[in-house]
């Protein structure tokens, strides 16, 4: 799931039999015990983890502090622990030095914009913020977003964090931003915001993920529908297919087609969101690419996703603002093609009859739009009669339009 560094903390070091300061030997022996065990479950068992290497282990006492900031006299017995890093090798005792001693991680400033949403707040005198934290990439004032699967793109018009204004906003800052034209109601949690200039985030039809089952009571077969934890979003989706059990370890294929699966297995998956969904591969977007599978009150299932399928979205929703620039683009257009696709088959046209979006290229589509009578009256003369099915007013007229 992309955790690459872990510290074993071993607490209460208090209740054991005999006291933490009695008996060395014993107490040695039982650590080593616990070192043992711990390894084994992370390293052999599930995780894959080289314990020697990567997790340092921390008896302490954190009532009263043995081992937590400093080493205890408590402990004469313990020797400390030592791991092998990128950097060097690093020892101690306490677990504030074995924190100390952790890497910090890159921050992916160099990816696309990915800030999943955590709420969605209305503020007085400022308008709509949504709140979350920015995964990968940089978020600045005045950029023009797209939030998915919605696909609602406006402007960002500032940045702040603890009550500061930013000038921008990088992996890892819990950021508050104020967008433009947009209400609250449009928005919520669980939506991916993107920078629309650059690889903006779109809604996931489907995805194929490998997927591990650590406790489930059952077998798990195709048609299961779970509820997805992914970054923010708490959503169901079907396991459309199994399509092969694999090592959990390796990846290797073990069975292709498995009638079923269950506690301790591994299996590639294809699975479909019950509800509009916005994920990324893990290769991409780690944060985005990571998820657990939840059932029954407790966590049954994790996962990572290998390939995402997005949804072709033919339009989107922009405010007033983003759609400024797009206004001198709409001429030159073949009205009468774009009458003849809007009339439906069979019928000569209903007044006031709204219809859906109709595709006429990759970059044009077609639907029903209110503009003003004056601004088209020129334009109206070399352009063929309106149909049946157009709704003319007194200062508007309904006809069909086409954007790109």
């Amino acid at each position: 799931l992309g955790v690459k560094q872990m510290i074993v903390g071993v607490n209460k070091m208090d209740t054991t039999e005999p006291l933490i300061s009695q008996q060395k030997n014993q107490k040695k022996k039982k650590i080593e015990e616990i070192h043992q065990g711990s390894s084994s479950r992370l390293h052999q068992r599930r995780y894959g983890y080289n314990p020697c290497d990567l997790c340092p282990l921390c008896p302490s006492h954190g009532w009263n502090g043995d081992n937590m900031l400093d080493a205890s006299p408590n402990m004469p017995w313990y020797k400390g622990w030592t791991i092998e890093r990128k950097s060097g090798k690093s020892e101690g005792k306490s677990l504030l030095q074995a924190l100390d001693a952790m890497e910090p991680p890159t921050r992916p400033t160099d990816k696309p914009l990915r800030l999943p949403l955590q709420d969605v707040y209305k503020i007085g005198g400022i308008g709509t913020v949504p709140v979350g934290r920015v995964e990968t990439g940089v978020l600045k004032p005045g950029t023009v977003v797209t939030f998915a699967p919605a696909n609602l793109t406006t402007e960002v018009k500032s940045v702040e964090m603890h009550h500061e204004a930013l000038q921008e906003a990088v992996p890892g800052d819990n950021v508050g931003f104020n967008v433009k034209n947009v209400s609250v109601k449009e928005l919520r949690r669980g939506y991916v915001c993107g920078d629309s200039k650059d690889t903006p985030p779109k809604a996931t039809e489907e995805f194929t993920a490998q997927v591990i089952v650590l406790n489930h009571p059952g077998q798990i077969s195709n048609g299961y529908t779970p509820v997805l934890d992914c970054h923010t979003a708490h959503i169901a989706c079907k396991f459309r297919e199994i399509k092969e059990k694999c090592d959990r370890r390796s990846g290797k294929k073990l069975e292709d087609n498995p009638k079923s699966i269950k506690s301790g297995d591994a299996a590639i998956i294809d699975l479909v969101p019950t509800k509009p969904m916005c994920v990324e591969t893990f290769t991409d977007f780690p944060p985005l690419g990571r998820f657990a599978v939840r059932d029954m009150k407790q966590t049954v299932a994790v996962g990572v996703i290998q390939v995402c399928e997005a949804q072709d979205v033919t339009g989107g929703k922009g405010t007033k603002g983003c759609e400024k620039g797009q206004k001198k683009n709409n001429k030159g257009l073949d009205w009468a093609a774009i009458y003849q696709l809007g009339r439906p088959r069979g019928q000569k046209g209903a007044s006031g009859r709204t219809f859906p979006l109709i595709p006429l290229s990759q970059n044009i589509w077609c639907c029903c739009v209110r503009v003003h009578r004056k601004e088209f009256q020129k334009e109206r003369e070399k352009r063929p009669p309106f149909p049946p099915h157009v709704k003319k007013e007194k200062d508007s007229c309904c006809l069909i339009g086409g954007f790109f």
